[in-house]
């Protein structure tokens, strides 16, 4: 049986990595799916393949740090598919890696806005949607760096995926008795394109795998089956968590 059987999501940063992963996951479970992300041929190929499974998707390109882009997302969740019931706030960018001093105020707030700000645009939209509905699932993909672990360098990014905790334990609190839950994801080292940014030689790579007590990085089909738990029934008594999905990367001390 599907787990998703009958559900709208809706699901940011689509055109690769885990996003890319957890819409085909999605779909494969039943849900039609509104994906997202900056780049239309990446998304375009990604309902192809959707579509080939059997799947229902649509795309929207945009920019989530675009009030209006926000807007249009759920829009085009109810008018393709009759609502929104699940909605993977999943994009996000790394940043330059620097130190405080030597970064610069642009620098912080492009990081800032793109992972904090756009999943406040995000649920501004998506939670009278699901309101709407009975009810929903609202995930934010958050990160064990500021939250378990300090890195240096990684200062902005840290500040905001922080943030996104403190986002999702408020929402929980002022949305359960109207049946949304919200929840945020904190993968550990990911197979991703991201990833490979800050893991760019065979020397970096060993380096971050070694930080994980399995001794490697997921992939990102391994995260999107944690976020697939996160948008179906089987989390149904879970809200207001921060869910570490990290290879234990924040008790690894050898």
């Amino acid at each position: 049986m599907q787990s998703l059987a009958g559900k709208v999501a809706l699901v940011t940063g689509a055109s690769s990595g885990i996003g890319h992963a957890s819409a085909r996951l999605f779909a494969r479970e039943g849900a039609a799916v509104v994906v997202s992300a900056r780049r239309q041929t990446e998304l375009r190929a990604l309902v192809t393949a959707i579509e080939a499974e059997g799947g229902r998707a649509v795309a929207l390109a945009g920019d989530v740090t675009d009030e209006d882009y926000a807007r249009a997302l759920v829009e085009c969740a109810v008018d393709c598919f009759g609502g929104l019931d699940i909605a993977f706030n999943n994009a996000g960018t790394l940043g330059r890696a620097a130190s405080l001093p030597e970064m610069a105020t642009e620098e912080w707030q492009q990081v800032l806005a793109t992972n904090l700000t756009s999943a406040f645009l995000g649920a501004k939209y998506q939670i009278p949607a699901m309101a709407a509905r009975g009810g929903g699932s609202l995930i934010f993909t958050s990160t064990f760096v500021g939250y378990t672990v300090g890195m240096p360098g990684m200062v902005a990014y840290a500040a905001s995926k922080a943030g996104l905790i403190g986002l999702v334990q408020v929402l929980a609190v002022e949305l359960g008795a109207q049946g949304i839950r919200v929840n945020a994801l904190l993968p550990g080292g990911t197979d991703t394109p991201m990833a490979r940014e800050f893991a760019n030689t065979p020397e970096a790579l060993a380096f971050v795998q070694n930080l994980h007590a399995l001794k490697r990085l997921a992939t990102p089909d391994e995260i999107a089956r944690s976020a697939l738990y996160l948008a179906s029934d089987a989390s149904s008594f879970t809200t207001g968590t921060a869910l570490l999905v990290d290879g234990g990367v924040s008790i690894n001390r050898t």
